[in-house]
């Protein structure tokens, strides 16, 4: 069982940055590989960008390539996203979750923080 705690979330205006954090509980976390999903009002919850457990891979929507970077500290079990240029259609609920090593499905995730960009 991983339990991870998202933070760093608020209100900013289009074209400024933040940054999320998602710390976990497990000692084994370097061995997951993480992500970090999104949900804005009405519609599904949506990929944002996913690292693997060594850090040697980076996977991103195509909505957020190039804006958002996504990062690992193994040694503080955190995970990080770094959110650049962000525009009104990122606003949501931005979930932090990590894939079980037995199935590589995202089985365990946090309980989100919220990320709202105005214009």
């Amino acid at each position: 069982q991983v339990q991870l705690v998202e933070s760093g979330g608020g209100l900013v205006q289009a074209g400024d940055s933040l940054r999320l954090s998602c710390a976990a509980s497990r000692r084994t976390f370097n061995s997951y590989k993480m992500g970090w999903f999104r949900q804005a009002p009405g519609k599904e919850r949506e990929f944002v960008a996913a690292i693997s457990w060594s850090s040697g891979s980076t996977f991103y929507a195509k909505s957020v390539k190039d804006r958002f970077t996504i990062s690992r500290d193994n040694v503080k079990n955190t995970v990080y996203l770094q959110m650049n240029s962000l525009k009104p259609e990122d606003t949501a609920v931005y979930y932090c979750a990590a894939e079980n090593p037995y199935n590589s499905r995202y089985d365990y995730w946090g309980q989100g923080t919220q990320v709202t960009v105005s214009l």
